[in-house]
This record gives C-alpha cells, structure tokens and sequence, in this order.
C-alpha cells in the first residue's frame, strides 16, 4: 500500500479534528441539529396534507363561529320562530333592530357600562403599573416577601372577599351608586402588577440610571421611561379588565340591582330584559329583542379587540423574547 493511500484516513481524521476545534484550540461545543422547517406537522408537504389541515382549520372555525351566527338568525326571527335552531330565519323581522329601542333602554346601559368599564379598566391598569415598578425598581428589605404576599391574594376566592366588600360600600352609603364597580381598582389587581412587573424587569437598568445622572425623579423615571416603553403590557391589561368590566353580572347585580332601570348596565340589563319577557313573569316571550340586544352589546368588545390585537401580540412576542 502506498504512502499516499495510507495517508488518506490520517488527513480525514485530521480534518475532521480540525473543524470541532475552535479558534482558540478548544472544543466547540457540540449542538443538535434542528429539524427543517417543512418536517413539522403544522407544516405538512404533500397536498393532501395541507387540504386536511385547511378543512381542521376552516371546521374549528365554524365551530366556534357557530354561536355566534344562532345569535345572528335568531335576532332577524319574530316571536315565534326564536328558538327553532335554524340558521337561516323563515320570516325575515328585520325591525327587531328598531323595536329594540323602544323596548329596552339600551343605550343608557351602552353608556353606563362603556363608562364603567373605562374608568375600572384606566384606574387598575395605572395603579397596577405603579406598583409594578416599585418592586421592579426599588430594592429595599422584604421585597420579595411582599411581593409574595400580593401574589398570594391571588389564591383568595372572589366568594371570600364579596361579603366584607358589600359591607365597607354599604357603611359608606355607596351601594346603588356606580362607586363600587370601579373603586377596588384604585389599590391595583394582583395578576397585573405581576405582569407589568414582568415587563418591567425586562428594561435596560442603565436607561434609568443615566436619567438619574441627570436629575430626573423617580416620577419622571416612571412617566417619561417605563411607562412609553411599556405601553404593549398596558395595553393588554386595559384590554382584560375592559372586557371583564363589561362582562361583570355579580357585581351589578349587587350594587345596582336596587336602583332604577336605566342606570343598569349591559349584563345586568340583558338579564333584567330575559326576566321581563318571560311569560312566567307576564311577559309574551319576545326574546327576539334580548337576542338583538346581546348582539348589539358584543359589537364595542369586537372593535376593541381589532384595536387592540396588533398591541396584544407585541406585548405576547416582547415577553417571549425575554424569556
């Protein structure tokens, strides 16, 4: 055997050695390869593949539009044909969307809960975020303590609180009044200081300090730094507590129930209208109304979501990336 012929596996060997070794003449660390792309099963290759995944896709769609095309038909029905399960309304009743009007004093309950929920969803996101960005900035002794405790006012059920609540408002001579469906959230919420101290945390420390250098407060380093960089975060929790502001029947169920109708708010009216209606309460049945009603009532929670939707998934990819 030739030299050159018993020299072939040395030079491979050698090349091989050279490639797991790093500039430095140690080992680079060794790596699994990730699998491409087109291999994952989201993403399949064939044609029947993709087919497959559109008619999941597109019959997981129907499925959860499904509710919400019955709530459309059944609004366009007349009296007798609401609850008939079609999709498709045999008798057209498109002045339900006018009658309504004169049934129910919708627009009052419109208001009073765009008004409530604004104020409950400004009063928590604000407060949350102050005290958010005392545990995010300060370090004094027991912070984590404290902050442990906040966290743990999350494990107390709402039954728990809901009495001694009733009773502060009821001794303040607030009960009937809109006070108590957004006064709570001037101390801040438990989820939302955690997660705008989440985002927080994930600042450059050295942004805060330059602006110390130069004589700025620490109220200025909340307003003028945290907040602008964190409007994603603030956002999202507007958006929660927004929709559960709207979406909150105990609450004025408690508070509100004693005071006249046109001071209710949307859940509390549309319950209000379901008891009405009934003819176990003398009513003639004409849920078609509180079908238009629901629907009319879901259309601010659309808008606001197509708003707030490029806001969500910024401040949902930001917290990825810091994770």
């Amino acid at each position: 055997m030739s030299s050159a012929t018993q020299s072939a596996p040395a030079a491979a060997a050698l090349a091989s050695e050279l490639e797991a070794t790093g500039p430095d003449g140690g080992r680079k660390p060794t790596t699994r390869r990730d699998k491409p792309a087109g291999s994952r099963w989201y993403k399949p290759k064939t044609v029947i593949g993709k087919i497959v995944l559109w008619i999941l896709a597109i019959g997981f769609g129907l499925l959860f539009l499904y509710p919400f095309a019955w709530l459309l038909a059944a609004s366009l029905k007349p009296r007798q044909e609401v609850f008939d399960n079609s999709l498709w309304p045999k008798t057209f009743t498109p002045q339900n969307y006018v009658e309504v009007w004169n049934q129910l004093p919708l627009l009052n309950w419109i208001g009073n809960s765009v008004i409530i929920a604004i104020l409950a969803a400004g009063l928590v996101a604000i407060s949350s975020s102050i005290v958010a960005f005392g545990f995010a900035y300060f370090k004094f002794p027991g912070r984590t303590l404290l902050f442990g405790l906040v966290l743990a006012t999350m494990m107390l059920p709402g039954a728990v609180t809901m009495v001694p609540q009733y009773l502060i408002w009821k001794n303040l001579g607030l009960i009937g009044t809109w006070l108590p469906l957004f006064g709570m959230n001037l101390f801040g919420s438990a989820f939302y200081i955690f997660l705008q101290r989440q985002f927080f945390m994930g600042l450059p420390r050295e942004l805060f300090e330059a602006a110390r250098l130069d004589g700025a407060s620490y109220w200025k380093l909340f307003t003028r730094i945290a907040m602008p960089l964190s409007i994603p975060s603030f956002i999202i929790i507007f958006l929660f507590e927004f929709q559960a502001s709207w979406n909150n029947l105990q609450a004025a169920l408690i508070y509100l129930n004693a005071g006249g109708v046109e001071g209710f708010t949307v859940p509390l009216g549309i319950s209000y209208a379901m008891t009405t209606f009934s003819p176990t309460n003398g009513g003639h049945g004409d849920y078609q109304y509180v079908m238009v009603a629901a629907l009319i009532v879901t259309l601010p929670m659309l808008l606001l979501f197509a708003f707030g939707q490029r806001y969500f998934i910024e401040g949902v990819a930001t917290q990825g990336r810091k994770g």
